[in-house]
């Protein structure tokens, strides 16, 4: 709430002002002190005239007009009346005697009350000047009163007395109070009846306790109502609305009651507005306010919601507090005295008046102050003090018009301070409607005209340069007008709406509209208008182009009082109608598929009295009534705060906003949504509606974005496309309307496109009527496409006559001809016409046709004419089918060549076969591959056994053999009949038969490794019971039952024995139970029938067991047998797969073992290089052998004599002598061949010591020179490995090992010797030097612990 004015003065100091609003106007204020004068004050505060009295003010009162001011003094007898229209002063001599103390004008004519000391009332008619005393109406001073609307005057009176009065001064009514009378009115008091006596009812307070309500009809039932003690004394009330009342009390409390008689009594409302003290209250039923004042403050309220405080104005200045406060009529001003003789206005409600142009605004903000700003801009606001209150605003891109009545100020805008100029002011020839401006000319609408001048021209160029509108007094009369940079736009009440220019004040284009225009509002080009007309319609048009038609704007609210267009450079078509409650955005579509349109995108709720006055980019910049604006963002743009890049709000909220983007034509906000949050059905939406504003660039990215290849593919088609129609009928056709596509098709300068699209479409019906219409020459082609889907659909009739209609007899359409007499052909058999339709099918070159013409007959039942067809298509398989429907045999047996179908073949056998010819069935069954008929015919009717078992074993029928195993059954073939049974897998039966024939080894033989545990236990039980041990045993361990198996192995006759005892050992291996194993060693050890068996079956018993120690010593055991008995190559062999085994399970070998494996393998060597002649090496080997002779017990004298030859032959006479004295011996003696005796004993009597000496190579471990056949390393200790081909101990740089069984040799040696030997000396495997390599590594041979120390 602003402060307009204060009013001030030093006579005034100290003392309780009276004053009074001009009624009506408002245009004045009187105020009155403790002087003698009343001084008349303008509305801004401006001292306009002053009376003087002979004594200080009792009592004023404005007329109702509010033309006349009566006032009365004391210590006169006269009325003194300021007449506001001419500013003069009268006065007129009462002919009172005593002092007046009341003065009231009525409510409704030019009477006027007067009111004295001692109770007298003088009645005055201004009019006619009439006087009616009245003496010795009350008895006292006469306090208070009012007038009523039906004219009775209510006077209250010390005497405490109410009299009523009518207007000739009679008294109507009297009566007693309970004490003295105050603020007296007249009201309509609420009753259950709607009364139509009007003001019937006095209200009072009486001793400011008391509100007392009396109904003159009703006397004796006057109401009186007290109020609680702690609000105070009543200090002022004011009645409002529908009978209430509001009550100010002393103590700062506001109560508000009602008068109805239902609710009389009871609180509405009650709030402590003021600390300490209330001072008054007043009412606006204008702007619909309550204010009160207490304390230092003024506090406004909402009357429809008076918990709201709406404002609070702290006077801190005042601190002797407040007095009276009364409104202006119509609420735009509130005075308020106070208790130090000053007076404040100030501003309640300001008129709502501005105007923009472009993004420029001027609007009132205060009485006599006009702001103009430029926010989208950012200018800085210049504040322009005008002289008058204006009743209009002009806007121009440099000027400002304010106005009243019939004149105008214009004032221009410049850039130096104060940022304005006052131009001129102008009075026109009638009072001004509107006024609008440009950047040269003011247009100024009065009583049906408009005026059209210069603003800046000089006055003798204003004549020129002006110019009344309409030239012709008939053409109407003018009831709106528009200026834009170009042109000067308006309505009249004949419905035209004309277009001048404005540089020579030509009309350039004028249209009519049906009824009157009364609004007319153009875009900042002047290319578009909205206007309303007298039926509350609105229009869109476009003045400029007289081919684009008038728009009606699709849900125009008949309310709306304006309309804004957006500023913002990129919305030009968008504008928003506006009304009191809402804002609706429109947008004009100007080109689309559809053509141009407008749209309604939405509306926005509006706060209350706010008017818009500039659009720019969907926010809106509205009035208010405190002379403020504010920005209201319109809810159609909110897609504006989410297309800058903050994630979008819930999907229902994003669909709204991307739809809002489309309808508005703003596709790139609309890509930024979908790009933050968009799914692909949003993208879609975007897309088509890129597609209906003809938008194909953008389409293509939109499209690009959601992969939609097909699209992007047909809208780069269509790119280059100039005519417009023929683009637009290709984007109509892609968004599914294909009878726009069409029209925008025959509209286009490509006609025929219409005719592909239905023919794309299938569409056959259209397409045949555009074809007689476009292009006579398609007929033909169009009839086949639709001939072949009416065969389709089943509509036969149709399809032939259009196959006919198809035919074009034209070599060059040879193929398509083809096809529609194939057509025909079809069709024929189809309507029963089957002679022409086979005939036509058999004369056409094409198989196909025949096989769908011989199907068609064949579901008519027309078996022979269907096969004849099959036949000639060279469909064999289906002609046969068919032939042997209709039992036509021969037919079937001329085509069997060429018939690939088994099941031809078979119905074909089968019917040789019933007639007998089984020769032939036999070979059809075969073509057919039904093996099992082939060997049912070869055995029942060919008896061709050897046949049917050659099939049954190529085939492996299982049925096949069956049959042939009871065929032999039959020939008591038993043999045979048990194995073709278990080729049939009828094993039971061939078990059962091999048991009643004694066939049981047979029928073990053939069931072979098939068999299932169950086949194994039924044979195994067989032959326990046939006391058959051996193969009773060996049934028994295939099927798992190892501890059977074992005691039918030991319980075998000893003929069988070697084979029963490497079964049970392979038994006992397979079960792993230490209790068989027991049993078994038990056997063999001898321990069970006394007589220990082979050691070799104990030894296989360990290696089965996986038991190597026992094994390794066994071995050992058995060696040591076989040496002893003089098998020195089987001793050899045990010891050699010993160690292998050893050294593969990584267990290590006993020095015994390895020393006995050596020692053999020595003597072995000797027989090696005896025979290839090399003595030197033989010799070696036999004095090693000697130096162990022990353990060659059964040849120690023929091993001896070979040592002393051998040496000798070597050159070793020593160690010849040595051995030669060793067979002296009387043991040996005798045993000595006599071939060499006399010569060993010339040896020993004639020694010969004389020895070679042993050639030395270094250890392979320490390197020391050692003897080459020394394999203990006298340095190191360690046992060194040798070689297998010479015996002697290895050497690192000469390292080599046999490939199968890994055992070293000296590389130079082992090659030597392979040269004559074939085989490994170790191991006996087949060898050739080509397979042994020298090591240049041999440190993993060189282990120390693989042997037992």
């Amino acid at each position: 709430m602003k402060s307009v004015f204060i009013l001030a003065d030093k006579a005034w100091a100290g003392s309780n002002l009276l004053y009074k609003w001009q009624k009506s106007l408002g245009n004045y204020i009187a105020v009155a002190g403790q002087d003698n004068s009343v001084k008349i004050f303008d509305r801004h505060g401006h001292k306009w005239s002053e009376l003087s009295l002979p004594g200080h003010c009792v009592g004023m009162d404005w007329d109702k007009n509010g033309d006349i001011l009566a006032v009365i003094a004391a210590k006169s007898s006269s009325i003194y009346l300021w007449d506001a229209s001419v500013n003069k002063t009268s006065q007129i001599e009462s002919g009172m005697r005593d002092q007046m103390s009341f003065i009231l004008w009525s409510k409704t004519g030019p009477l006027l009350a007067v009111g004295t000391v001692k109770g007298n009332l003088l009645i005055y008619n201004q009019q006619t000047s009439r006087k009616i005393p009245v003496l010795g109406k009350h008895t006292k001073k006469i306090t208070c009163g009012c007038w009523s609307a039906q004219n009775l005057l209510a006077l209250g009176s010390d005497d405490n007395t109410l009299s009523i009065s009518n207007h000739e001064g009679d008294t109507i009514r009297q009566t007693t109070l309970r004490g003295e009378p105050a603020e007296m009115n007249f009201s309509v008091m609420k009753t259950n009846e709607r009364s139509g006596q009007g003001e019937n009812t006095v209200s009072l307070f009486v001793d400011n306790k008391i509100l007392m309500l009396y109904n003159i009809n009703d006397p004796e039932n006057r109401t009186e109502l007290t109020f609680q003690r702690h609000y105070g004394h009543i200090m002022s009330y004011r009645w409002y609305g529908d009978g209430y009342i509001l009550i100010g009390f002393s103590n700062g409390y506001l109560v508000v009651i009602s008068t109805h008689i239902r609710e009389i009594g009871h609180e509405l409302f009650q709030v402590h507005n003021h600390r300490d003290r209330l001072n008054s209250v007043a009412i606006s039923s204008a702007i619909n306010k309550a204010a009160s004042c207490g304390d230092n403050s003024i506090k406004i309220h909402e009357l429809s919601e008076l918990n709201d405080i709406i404002n609070v104005v702290q006077l801190d200045d005042e601190t002797k507090g407040l007095d009276q406060l009364n409104w202006t009529e119509d609420g735009q001003l509130l005075a308020v005295s106070t208790q130090k003789g000053t007076l404040h206005v100030f501003l309640t409600k300001l008129p709502i008046l501005g105007g923009s142009f472009g993004t420029r605004l001027a609007y009132l903000t205060s009485l006599l102050e006009v702001t103009v700003s430029n926010q989208v801009e950012g200018e800085s606001p210049v504040a322009i003090q005008v002289e008058v209150e204006p009743t209009f605003i002009a806007m121009g891109p440099f000027h400002v018009a304010v106005g009243m009545n019939n004149r105008a100020w214009f004032y221009a805008l410049v850039d130096q301070e104060p940022g304005f100029n006052k131009l001129k002011d102008i009075e026109y020839l009638g009072t001004i409607a509107s006024m609008c401006l440009n950047s040269d000319y003011a247009a100024a609408l009065f009583e049906g005209k408009v005026q059209l001048h210069m603003i800046e021209g000089k006055d003798q160029d204003e004549k020129k340069q002006m110019k009344l509108f309409p030239d012709d007094e008939r053409k109407g009369r003018i009831l709106c007008h528009a200026l834009t940079a170009d042109f000067l736009f308006y309505g009249t009440d004949s419905g035209d709406v004309v277009c001048v220019l404005v540089e020579d004040w030509e009309t350039v284009s004028s249209f009519s509209h049906s009824v009157g225009v009364r609004k007319v509002l153009p875009d900042l080009n002047g290319t578009r208008l909205v206007f309303i007309d007298d039926k509350n319609s609105g229009f869109l048009l476009s003045p400029t182009n007289a081919t684009d038609s008038c728009f009606e704007l699709p849900n125009f609210s008949p309310t709306i009082t304006g309309v804004l267009w957006d500023n913002w450079h990129a919305d030009r078509g968008v504008f928003v109608a506006y009304d009191d409650d809402k804002v609706y955005t429109y947008t004009l579509h100007k080109t689309t598929i559809y053509g141009p349109r407008v749209v309604l995108v939405g509306s926005t709720a509006l706060l209350f009295s706010q008017k818009p006055l500039l659009l720019h980019n969907g926010e809106l910049t509205c009035q208010t009534a405190s002379g403020k604006t504010s920005e209201v963002a319109l809810s159609t743009h909110s897609f504006l705060n989410n297309a800058s890049g903050t994630p979008a709000g819930p999907q229902p909220e994003l669909g709204k906003q991307l739809s809002q983007a489309l309808m508005l034509k703003r596709f790139h906000e609309a890509c930024g949504l979908c790009r933050s949050a968009g799914s692909s059905t949003d993208w879609a939406e975007v897309g088509k509606a890129c597609l209906v504003h003809m938008e194909v660039e953008l389409a293509i990215q939109v499209y690009r974005m959601s992969s939609n290849v097909g699209m992007v593919l047909s809208l780069q088609g269509i790119q280059g496309i100039e005519d417009m129609n023929l683009r637009a009928g290709h984007l109509a056709m892609f968004l599914g309307d294909y009878n726009l596509a069409q029209d925008l098709y025959l509209s286009s300068g490509c006609a025929i496109a219409a005719l592909e699209m239905r023919r794309d479409l299938l569409q056959w019906d259209s397409a045949l009527m555009l074809a007689k219409r476009l292009a006579e020459d398609q007929i033909p082609f169009i009839s086949k496409e639709y001939a072949a889907h009416l065969e389709f659909i089943g509509d036969y009739v149709n399809a032939l006559a259009h196959y006919e209609k198809g035919m074009t007899h034209n070599n060059k359409f040879q193929e398509h001809d083809e096809a529609c007499r194939a057509g025909v052909a079809r069709m024929s058999i189809r309507m029963g016409d089957i002679r022409r339709g086979a005939a036509q099918a058999i004369q056409h070159p094409s198989r196909v046709l025949k096989k769908e013409c011989g199907a068609i007959l064949e579901g008519m039942k027309q078996f022979s004419e269907a096969a004849q067809l099959y036949e000639k298509g060279q469909y064999y398989d289906k002609a046969a089918s068919v032939y042997i429907r209709c039992k036509n045999w021969a037919k079937v047996g001329e085509l069997l060549p060429h018939v690939s179908s088994p099941k031809i073949h078979l119905q074909y056998a089968k019917a040789k076969e019933a007639d007998g010819k089984y020769k032939d069935a036999a070979q059809a069954y075969e073509s057919a591959k039904d093996w099992d008929n082939v060997i049912r015919v070869l055995l029942e009717h060919l008896n061709n056994p050897e046949e049917a078992v050659r099939i049954v074993r190529e085939t492996q029928s299982i049925d096949g053999a069956k049959m042939v195993a009871r065929f032999f059954l039959g020939l008591s073939d038993y043999g045979s009949a048990i194995h073709f049974l278990v080729l049939s897998q009828c094993n039971d039966e061939a078990f059962q038969l091999a048991q009643q024939h004694g066939q049981m080894e047979v029928y073990a033989d053939i069931i072979g490794p098939e068999a299932t545990q169950e086949d194994y236990q039924s044979i195994a039980l067989y032959f326990e019971g046939e006391k058959k041990h051996l193969q009773a045993g060996m049934f028994f361990q295939k099927c798992g039952q190892y501890s059977r198996a074992l005691k039918h192995f030991l319980k075998c006759p000893n003929t069988d024995d070697n084979l029963a005892v490497e079964m049970a050992i392979e038994t006992v291996g397979q079960a792993k139970d230490s209790s068989l194993t027991n049993q078994l060693i038990d056997y063999l050890m001898g321990e069970s029938d006394g007589m220990p068996k082979d050691a070799k079956y104990l030894f296989r018993l360990y290696m089965a067991l996986q038991q190597y120690r026992e094994a390794a010593r066994t071995a050992i055991i058995i060696a040591r047998e076989e040496q002893c008995a003089g098998n020195y190559r089987n001793a050899h062999d045990v010891l050699f797969s010993m160690y292998t085994e050893l050294k593969a399970q990584k267990i290590k070998i006993t020095t015994e073992m390895a020393t006995n494996l050596m020692i053999l393998h020595s003597y072995l060597l000797v027989k090696v290089h005896v025979k290839r002649g090399d003595h030197l090496k033989g010799a070696r080997m036999l004095i090693r052998v000697s130096n162990n002779i022990s353990k060659f017990p059964a040849h120690v004298v023929p091993i001896l004599t070979s040592a002393v030859i051998e040496c000798h032959r070597a050159g070793l006479k020593n160690s010849a002598f040595s051995f030669a004295a060793m067979l002296m011996r009387p043991e040996y003696r005798n045993e000595i061949d006599p071939k060499y005796r006399k010569k060993i004993e010339a040896m020993v009597r004639r020694p010969d010591t004389s020895e070679l000496e042993e050639e030395t190579s270094p250890c392979p471990f320490c390197g020391v020179q050692l003897p080459q056949n020394e394999l203990l390393c006298i340095s190191c200790k360690n046992n060194l490995p040798y070689c297998i081909s010479t015996g002697r101990h290895m050497l690192k740089d000469d390292w080599s090992v046999c490939p199968h069984c890994e055992f070293p040799a000296l590389y130079s040696q082992f090659d030597l010797l392979l040269e004559t030997e074939t085989v490994c000396p170790m191991c006996s495997e087949t060898l050739s030097s080509k397979q042994i390599k020298k090591l240049p590594d041999c440190s993993k041979y060189l282990q120390t612990d693989e042997l037992e120390q």
